[in-house]
């Protein structure tokens, strides 16, 4: 079922869609870097994503205004209400929507009429005659049929069950947690009519939870999960189940019966139901339809509170009739993968609706194939799938189940033998992933790739595949009609595939070179030799094994002969590694060519300023181009002064002209100007001469690969540029990583949110032990103590995972809880002996014979992990960091682990859980008792497989996003506002209701809102950016955390203090789960929970928060920041409402130094502090006066009254506002003008320098990037930018 449309009435359509703005590549109001990532992934070979031409613009905006229209429905019993639809869908979606209601849920076998006439559910709306804005349609009753009434009783148990979270925790059918609800005490979006809490000061509990005061020790597990009221599934029926007396006998059958159904009710009611062509009904009680949406993916739970196993008929009956998904309401049962993945691919896109059309296809497709995989391939570890090849040995075998080919990570007859055996045959699959979802980027048509989602269970890497028509009726060898499935030995080639790959050629940047086979006849490739081309029975061109799409890594495979560059043997490099195929990440290479194409410009600049000088014998333009001079052109240097730029910018200007007339060759530029860009391309080794061009040759330092004497030159060039690219990771990315770390661009949280900070440089995590190494001899490197900390928790967890995986391959299903405790006893538990318990004798098989062993994946023994004991797991860990990471890690147990490095056992639970799947019960472990485990079998609630698959995107909606972001950044707040919502429509239409993008959308729809100053709409918005980050990242992921606390700021706007409060609790209780208390974004929180405490007049507590917030601070932004001469003034304030104008005084004086220094004496912010000094000495002074004349004159003193005023709902606000980095300038229309002027001007400076990356407009082929599973997360909130 598509829930596509389900949120149609939650969402508004914009008035009008403006295009053609240039996607500006800034980030968003003062820095909500959280797009960064997604800006990241536009960006091909360093050239800025073109916009579709201006002719195509106006075909777009019609087709845009049309995109949604409202019908009025009309259905017994209720009022009419209207519905916003899209021309796209299908009339099917609208009966979905209906189900999905409240108020028409009970409603399953129904017709949809317009006058009369029955719609039919597969038609979409735009084909329907006469269908349009305002018309009316009828929901009519249609009698039942057995297959109605069977899919009503589904829908009976699925409306009973929506309550209850049980599918949730076992992870299944799409279904999430999300607990928004239990703070906010039911939906926000009522707030205008609840009656307004809060403005009455004494029905406030203001006290925070004892676990979150700031320097508490207590991590409590169970209140990550608090109690909903609402959970208790609503218990009306004990027993739903098909009676006993199915099917109907004959003259039964001709009155109408197709069904009997048995229910028992609550109160023991025994009732026997006929379920007949005319019908039966039952309702439910309010949620947020965000509640209970499915997601794209399965979201899964590390936790779950301990669960009654109630009886459920119908679950029962569907585990075995082994319905996959709801395929029965397909005919032909199980669906035909490879035809519809690559059916959707062939979708026109000549057009907006085509190509919504097409992308919300091809990402249907895949979230379908995504979870048919992984159920498949759980089923095959858990041995409920038979082989195809049964007689061979286990590792060996394969498996064909619901159309889906799976494979075992496992090196399979050597093929992987000269790579690193089973280490290799382990990461191909990832790596050919990595591969697949690049060629489904660049998007070419007539090239395809197989569906393919790799999934880690139980200590094995299963890869699922689609199958290409035909394959398995063929001999390999006779298929292969490109590349080599012998890795080099025999190649062949073939022109139409040559053809095809060439237009991926350049947006991957992959050089098209010869080979030589075992005949000594050269082949011409445009990929590396073991990506094959097999055409299908269908006719199309297939490509496979896409794992080395992207060039070596060099760092990590030493070949005998070659020297690598310096950077490198500084750091220890080359390094052997597990195995030998390491790769570059398409950032890394992206990145690198970029950096290239800067250097590139800036040379040729600097040649052609020479030239021009030495013509003009005017050496003083020589002095500004010179900036470029030394060897490091490409070094980031910020020229200061705007001549400069300017300067550079007629020079970049001047290349870009001369470039363009050279590439188009029409012999008019003088030898002279040609040499200059000649020697440019060849200084950074660039394929052409006459332009900028980089590709990469992939098969270089391929074991086994030969190439001809004619292209030895060109393998030169080649091998350098690899050393070139390895040596820039290391001596550019590295630093520029912990360079953003250092000014807090990137704010990671925990283990996944610093991956993707690395992985968005290009950095592979192998590189780990590296960056930490980096941190420790960084001069600053206090400030950075939050990142070292993850650093190092993500080396012990990912080394304990590495470890994890091979001990869980020896265990027997009947043994996993038990093995799994263990583990996790040695790992976590102070307790020095624990002892495993092994499963009861008669469950493990001792006949060791042939077949037992066959069923069994791993060795023989499968007692072997009992044998565990905590010293030797912690040696082990501390072995794989160094073999692995090239770290040295200093700890013998886990107490010495915490106490070293000031880690959390809690920290390490949750992600040691999240990166192997296992699934915890929901209480308190005490990990230091020292006389007893930590955990028992009991506590192992499940394993959930670990799943990696291609995220498809949605590219038009995605340029509307960045378009808005462009607007909003250029102040035209309205216009860009409009975009944005034209965007989150355009997502909805691809994605669904559910999506981290649609998260990110929302989410500065609402900021917008707020500083339009529609407080209530950007409540509204928020609250679905949290529900929604909630179901789609998980309830404790470091997103989430950040959108709690937007929350907590647009309900103190709304007046709601007490919401806003318990959102700031609930965000500082995950933040000190997730890491703890000593984090740069802790301080920011308290800022926030001080500032409200302030507000509502308990200024002891909110001290507490101020003061750890002025802490936090200091440590991380250095004592002479300006945020800490806020948080001075935060704490001052707070003072003063006390009367303590000592402490206040001392305070703000504090403040006032560091403004004076930093910004000089006449600067406002200066001239503000000093004034409130002057205030507050005027009070201190009047205070003191009072207290001497009581003293004096005793109870008859004649006492002047004093001001002591709780501060004002309105400063409360602003001075939120400021900590959160939202200004509201209050700009005369004057102003106006200038600032749009300035900002102009400024843009087209930028654009100059820009174009400089725009060479050609055909590198923009590829539509976008996909980043891994994308997490709009490890950035910088707005606020972390000062924003005094």
């Amino acid at each position: 079922h598509s829930p596509s449309l389900s949120l149609s009435p939650y969402l508004c359509p914009a008035d009008s869609a403006l295009f053609g703005e240039h996607p500006s590549g800034m980030a968003l109001m003062n820095g909500d870097g959280s797009y960064e990532h997604l800006k990241e992934e536009t960006r091909q070979n360093g050239h800025e994503e073109v916009d579709p031409g201006d002719d195509a613009n106006d075909q777009e905006v019609i087709v845009i205004q049309d995109t949604g229209f409202t019908v009025k429905i009309y259905a017994p019993g209720i009022e009419p209400f209207s519905l916003q639809v899209s021309p796209q869908e299908m009339v099917q979606e609208i009966h979905q929507v209906l189900m999905d209601r409240e108020d028409t849920c009970h409603r399953t076998c129904f017709s949809l009429q317009q006058d009369g006439n029955v719609l039919d559910n597969f038609a979409e709306l735009k084909t329907i005659e006469g269908l349009q804005e305002g018309s009316v349609l009828k929901v009519v009753e249609e009698p039942y049929t057995v297959r109605e009434a069977r899919i009503h009783v589904r829908h009976i148990r699925d409306l009973l069950k929506s309550l209850d979270p049980s599918d949730a925790f076992n992870g299944v059918d799409c279904n999430s947690l999300s607990f928004l609800s239990v703070f906010t005490e039911g939906d926000l979006g009522d707030s205008g009519k609840r009656k307004k809490k809060g403005t009455e000061m004494e029905q406030i509990d203001c006290t925070p939870p004892e676990h979150i005061l700031p320097g508490g020790k207590e991590r409590p597990l169970c209140a990550l999960q608090p109690q909903n009221r609402d959970w208790k599934p609503l218990q009306c029926l004990k027993v739903l189940t098909m009676s006993g007396w199915n099917p109907p006998p004959g003259n039964r059958k001709m009155h109408g019966d197709l069904m009997y159904l048995y229910i028992i009710t609550v109160e023991d009611r025994h009732v026997s139901i006929t379920a007949s062509t005319r019908g039966f009904y039952l309702n439910q009680v309010q949620r947020h339809p965000f509640e209970r949406i499915a997601t794209p993916f399965q979201v899964y739970s590390w936790t779950a509170p301990q669960a009654e196993h109630a009886m459920d008929c119908v679950r029962a009956e569907d585990a075995y009739t082994s319905r996959l998904g709801y395929e029965e309401h397909i005919p032909g049962q199980t669906r035909d993968w490879n035809e519809e993945l690559q059916t959707t691919r062939e979708l026109p896109r000549k057009n907006l609706p085509e190509r919504l059309l097409r992308e919300r296809a091809i990402f249907k497709v895949h979230s379908d194939f995504t979870a048919a995989a992984t159920r498949g391939a759980m089923a095959v570890i858990d041995g409920n799938v038979m082989a195809i090849n049964p007689s061979e040995e286990t590792k060996m075998q394969m498996f064909i189940w619901n159309n889906i080919f799976f494979s075992l990570g496992f090196d399979v007859r050597d093929h992987y033998k000269d790579f690193g055996g089973d280490v290799a045959a382990y990461v191909a699959p990832t790596n050919d992933l990595n591969g697949v979802r690049t060629y489904n980027a660049v998007d070419v048509e007539g090239l395809y790739t197989l569906g393919t989602v790799v999934v880690d269970y139980r200590g094995y890497r299963v890869t699922a595949q689609s199958i290409i028509p035909g394959i398995l009726e063929r001999e390999q060898e006779q298929s292969v009609i490109y590349g080599s499935i012998d890795f080099g030995k025999t190649i062949v080639s073939h022109p139409k595939y040559l053809e095809l790959l060439e237009k991926t050629s350049r947006p991957l940047k992959i050089q098209k070179h010869k080979v030589l086979n075992d005949k000594n006849e050269e082949v011409e490739l445009c990929s590396s030799v073991e990506c094959k081309g097999i055409i299908g029975n269908d006719g199309r061109h297939y490509i496979l094994d896409l794992l080395r799409t992207f060039p070596p890594d060099l760092n990590f495979l030493p070949v005998e002969g070659e020297e690598m560059p310096e950077e490198c043997k500084k750091m220890g490099f080359p390094k052997q590694h597990r195995h030998k195929l390491c790769c570059l990440r398409q950032e890394l290479v992206d990145a690198f060519v970029e950096h290239r194409y800067l250097l590139f410009m800036k040379l040729a600049a600097l040649q052609l300023m020479q030239q021009k000088a030495s013509k003009q014998e005017n050496l003083g333009v020589l002095e500004n181009g010179a900036s470029a001079e030394n060897g490091t052109v490409g070094s980031e240097k910020s020229e200061s002064d705007d001549g400069k730029i300017e300067e550079n910018v007629a020079g970049l200007d001047q290349v870009k002209e001369l470039a363009e007339t050279i590439a188009s060759d029409d012999g008019t530029v003088d030898p002279k100007s040609r040499e200059v860009i000649q020697n440019a391309c060849k200084a950074v080794g660039s394929i052409s001469d006459t332009s900028f061009d980089i590709r990469f040759n992939p098969d270089i330092f391929s074991p086994g690969v030969r190439f001809p004497e004619s292209s030895k030159e060109e393998m030169q060039d080649q091998k350098q540029l690899l050393k070139d690219a390895a040596a820039f990771l290391l001596s550019c990315q590295i630093p520029g990583l912990v360079k953003d770390c250092l000014d807090h661009t990137m704010l990671p949280m925990d283990g996944a949110t610093l991956a993707e900070a690395m992985h968005q440089r290009g950095i592979n995590m192998r590189y780990l032990g590296k960056v930490v190494d980096f941190i420790a001899k960084t001069p600053t490197r206090p400030q950075l103590d939050h990142i070292y900390k993850i650093g190092i928790s993500e080396l012990i967890t990912r080394s304990a995972k590495h470890i994890f995986k091979t001990y869980l391959q020896g265990v027997e299903l009947s043994g996993l809880s038990a093995a799994i405790s263990h583990f996790l006893n040695c790992f976590l538990s102070s307790f020095l002996n624990p002892v495993a318990h092994l499963p009861a004798d008669e469950l493990v098989s001792k006949k060791k014979n042939k077949k037992r062993k066959n069923r069994n994946l791993g060795n023989a023994d499968n007692t072997a992990w009992a044998s565990m004991t905590p010293q030797e797991l912690w040696k082990n860990i501390c072995s794989e960091a160094k073999n692995y990471f090239d770290f040295h890690l200093e700890c013998e147990n886990i107490d010495q682990a915490a106490e070293v490095c000031n880690l959390q056992k809690i920290t390490l639970l949750r992600e040691i859980s999240l990166k192997t799947g296992i699934q915890i019960l929901l209480k308190e472990y005490n990990f230091d008792n020292r006389h007893k485990p930590t955990f028992t079998e009991e506590d192992i609630l499940n394993i959930f497989p670990v799943v990696k698959h291609v995220n498809p995107k949605a590219s038009d909606a995605f340029h509307f996003f960045q378009s808005g972001q462009a607007k909003v950044q250029q102040g035209f707040l309205k216009e860009g506002c409009e975009l944005i919502n034209e965007a989150l429509n355009l997502f909805n239409n691809v994605y669904g209701a559910m999506h981290v993008e649609i998260c990110a959308c929302l989410r500065l729809l609402a900021r917008l809102n707020y500083i339009m100053g529609d407080y209530s709409e950007a409540l509204s918005n928020q609250q679905k950016a949290v529900l929604m980050s909630e179901r789609v990242l998980g309830i404790e992921h470091p997103n989430t955390i950040q959108e709690y606390m937007h929350l907590a700021l647009y309900c103190f706007a709304n007046s709601q203090l007490s919401t806003a409060l318990n959102l700031l609790y609930r965000a500082r209780y995950l933040m000190l789960l997730v890491f703890g208390e000593d984090h740069p974004e802790m301080a920011l929180l308290d800022n926030n929970i001080g500032l409200v405490l302030h507000g509502v007049m308990e200024y002891d507590l909110s001290l507490r928060f101020l003061e750890n917030a002025l802490a936090i601070n200091s440590k991380y932004h250095g004592s002479k920041s300006l945020k800490v001469a806020l948080s001075h003034h935060l704490v001052a304030r707070v003072y003063e409402s006390k009367a303590e104008f000592r402490s206040a005084l001392q305070h703000e004086k504090e403040g006032y130094t560091i403004y004076k220094n930093q910004l000089g004496e006449h600067h406002e912010k200066t001239k503000e502090s000093s004034e409130y000094l002057k205030y507050l000495t005027q009070q201190a002074v009047a205070l003191q006066r009072t207290m001497n004349e009581i003293y004096k004159n005793g109870s008859n003193a004649n006492i002047m009254p004093l001001k002591f005023t709780a501060p004002s709902m309105a400063s409360v606000l602003e001075q939120l506002n400021i900590i959160n980095g939202i200004l509201f300038i209050p700009l005369s229309q004057k102003d106006l003008e200038n600032l749009k002027a300035e900002v102009q001007r400024r843009q087209q400076l930028q654009e100059a320098v820009k174009n400089s990356e725009q060479l050609e407009a055909e590198d923009a082929v590829s539509e976008e990037r996909e980043a891994e599973p994308s997490i709009p997360s490890a950035e910088v909130p707005p606020a972390q930018k000062h924003s005094s």
